[in-house]
C-alpha cells in the first residue's frame, strides 16, 4: 500500500466521491453521499460486497428509535453513550461517542424510509453492557441479509460498484489532499481514478497476522473470523500520510464460534442462563462480562476449545438467528434428555459436568455470585432437555485505526484535519478503547452505520457536489 505524488498521478476519469470498501460502512457512506447530490463510486476488492458485515449477526444498536417506542422501550442517545463509555472505561473519544449514539437511530430510520430496510428491535434478551433493549436487525438476524440489502439499495440508487478491484495506492499532494486512487484488477491491469473526496471504509487489520501479533498478541493464534481482505490498508496509508492512529489494540473477539465448523453461536446462549465449561467439564471464567472478552479465556483452555451449555428454552430464543439455525442443521448443537447422556455426547467427565450444573443451579436458586464474579440472580435454572455446542475463541475485527473528528474527517497527529480524506467503520478508530473488554455489543456496526453516513455527507460537501448545510 503506497501513497503516490499527486504531480505524477494522471487519472483516467474523476468523480466527486470515491469510497474504498463496500461493507456496511462503505455502502452507508455511498448512500448518504449520493442522497446529498454527489456522484459516487464504490471500489470493492471482492467479486461481490460481503466483508466482515456478512460474517456478523447484523445487529445494530440504536437508542430512541420508533421501533423501541412501539414496544414501550425507554432509551435515549445519552443513556446509550453512557453505556459505551462505561464498557470501555472512559477511554473512547467522548465527542465521537456522542455523535454516533445520537446519529445511529436516525440513520436506521432513514434506511427504513428511503430504502425499505425492515428493521425490528430484539426485546427477548439483552446483550451485556446495554441498559436497554436496543439491538436492531433485519428479519433473518444475519449480517448476510444486511449487506445484501444495503448493496441492493445502492444499486437501486444508481451508485456504481466497481468490484474485483483492489485499491493499491492513493495519490496525494504534499499538503495531504487526496487526488485519487490507483486500482488493480485481477488480470493485472490498472486504472487511475480521480476524486474530490475519498472515504476509507476498508475495515481494519485483522487479516494481517503480523499486525495482529504486534497489537493483539493474546489472539495471535486465534481463529480469524473476519474478512481476509482486512489487511490494514487504512492504517498503512495513514502512517504514510502522517495521520493520527489510536487504540490499535482495540478489537472485537468472540468466545463462541462453533468448532471446527466455524459458525457464530449467539451469546444469548449465555445471557439467558447458559455457561461455558472446558473439556474437563469445569467452568473457567465469568461469561457474563461479554463475548469479546471471552475469546482469550476460551483459547487458554485445553485444545483452545470450550463447551457452551444451555437448554431447550434458550435454544428457542437463539433460533431466531440464521446462524444458529445453520448450526442446528449441521448437527453441531448436541442435545440430550439428561446430563449423563449429554456428557457422553460431549466426551467430557460426567461427574465434573454434573458438578458444574449443580453449582450453577445452586447459585441461581440462592441468587448468588460465583468465584468468577458472575451474578446469577434472577436467571432461570437450566432444565432438560439440555444442549451443548463446542466453541473456540476468535478475532472478528479490530477497533483501533485512523483518528477522525465528528465529521468523519481523518486527523493528523497535530490534530488538524485532512482536506478531503474521510474514514468510517473499522478503518477509523472506534468507540471500544484499547482492549477487548471495551467492546460493547454492536460497536462495530454502530460506527459502520453512523460514522459511515456522516462520512458520506461530509465527503459530498467537501467534494463540492453538495450544497453547504447538506
Amino acid at each position: 500500500m503506497t501513497v503516490l505524488p499527486a504531480a505524477e498521478f494522471r487519472p483516467d476519469f474523476t468523480l466527486p466521491v470515491v469510497v474504498v470498501g463496500a461493507g456496511a460502512a462503505g455502502l452507508m457512506a455511498a448512500l448518504a453521499a449520493q442522497a446529498a447530490g454527489a456522484e459516487v463510486l464504490v471500489v470493492e476488492r471482492d467479486h461481490l460486497p460481503r466483508g466482515s458485515t456478512a460474517l456478523s449477526a447484523g445487529l445494530i444498536p440504536a437508542a430512541g428509535t420508533r421501533w423501541q417506542r412501539a414496544q414501550g422501550i425507554a432509551d435515549s442517545a445519552e443513556q446509550f453513550a453512557a453505556d459505551v463509555m462505561a464498557k470501555a472505561g472512559g477511554a473512547p473519544d467522548a465527542a465521537t461517542v456522542a455523535m454516533v449514539t445520537a446519529e445511529v437511530g436516525p440513520a436506521l430510520e432513514w434506511l427504513a424510509d428511503a430504502h425499505g430496510l425492515d428493521f425490528s428491535v430484539i426485546a427477548d434478551f439483552r446483550y451485556p453492557g446495554h441498559s436497554a433493549f436496543r439491538m436492531h436487525g433485519l428479519p433473518s438476524r444475519s449480517g448476510a441479509e444486511l449487506i445484501d440489502t444495503l448493496r441492493a439499495a445502492a444499486e437501486r440508487a444508481g451508485i456504481t460498484l466497481l468490484c474485483d478491484a483492489r485499491v493499491s495506492a492513493l495519490a496525494a499532494t504534499p499538503e495531504g489532499r487526496i487526488t485519487g486512487v490507483q486500482v488493480c484488477r485481477p488480470d493485472g491491469s490498472t486504472e487511475a481514478i480521480g476524486c474530490g473526496a475519498l472515504v476509507l471504509a476498508c475495515n481494519g487489520y485483522g487479516g494481517d497476522p503480523a499486525l495482529v501479533a504486534e497489537h493483539i498478541p493474546e489472539l495471535a493464534q486465534a481463529l480469524y473470523f473476519g474478512h481476509p481482505g482486512n489487511q490494514g490498508d487504512a492504517v498503512r496509508w495513514g502512517q504514510q500520510l502522517g495521520a493520527a492512529l489510536r487504540h490499535l489494540g482495540g478489537h472485537q473477539g468472540h468466545g463462541s464460534v462453533a468448532h471446527p465448523i466455524g459458525i457464530l453461536i449467539t451469546w444469548a446462549t449465555i445471557t439467558e442462563g447458559g455457561f461455558q465449561i472446558n473439556t474437563r467439564g469445569e467452568r473457567f471464567h465469568n461469561e457474563a462480562v461479554g463475548y469479546s472478552e471471552a475469546a482469550a479465556p476460551v483459547l487458554r483452555q485445553p485444545g483452545g476449545v470450550a463447551w457452551t451449555v444451555f437448554d431447550r428454552r434458550i435454544a428457542g430464543i437463539a433460533r431466531q438467528f440464521a446462524d444458529f439455525q445453520q448450526a442446528e442443521a449441521a448437527g453441531v448443537i448436541l442435545t440430550a434428555d439428561d446430563l449423563p447422556s449429554l456428557a457422553a455426547r460431549m466426551q467430557v467427565p460426567v461427574a465434573a459436568l454434573q458438578a458444574s450444573f449443580a453449582a450453577v443451579a445452586a447459585l441461581k436458586a440462592a441468587g448468588g455470585q460465583d468465584a468468577f464474579g458472575r451474578d446469577f440472580t434472577g436467571v432461570p435454572t437450566l432444565v432438560p432437555p439440555f444442549a451443548a455446542v463446542r466453541v473456540t475463541g476468535a478475532l472478528f475485527h479490530t477497533q483501533g485505526g485512523l483518528v477522525v473528528d465528528a465529521q468523519a474527517r481523518v486527523l493528523r497527529t497535530d490534530g488538524s484535519a485532512f482536506a478531503n480524506l474521510l474514514a468510517a467503520g473499522g478503518a477509523a478508530c472506534g468507540v471500544s478503547g484499547p482492549q477487548a473488554k471495551g467492546y460493547l455489543s454492536g460497536n462495530g456496526l454502530l460506527t459502520a452505520v453512523a460514522l459511515g453516513r456522516r462520512a458520506g455527507l461530509t465527503a459530498a460537501l467537501l467534494s463540492g457536489a453538495a450544497p453547504a448545510g447538506a
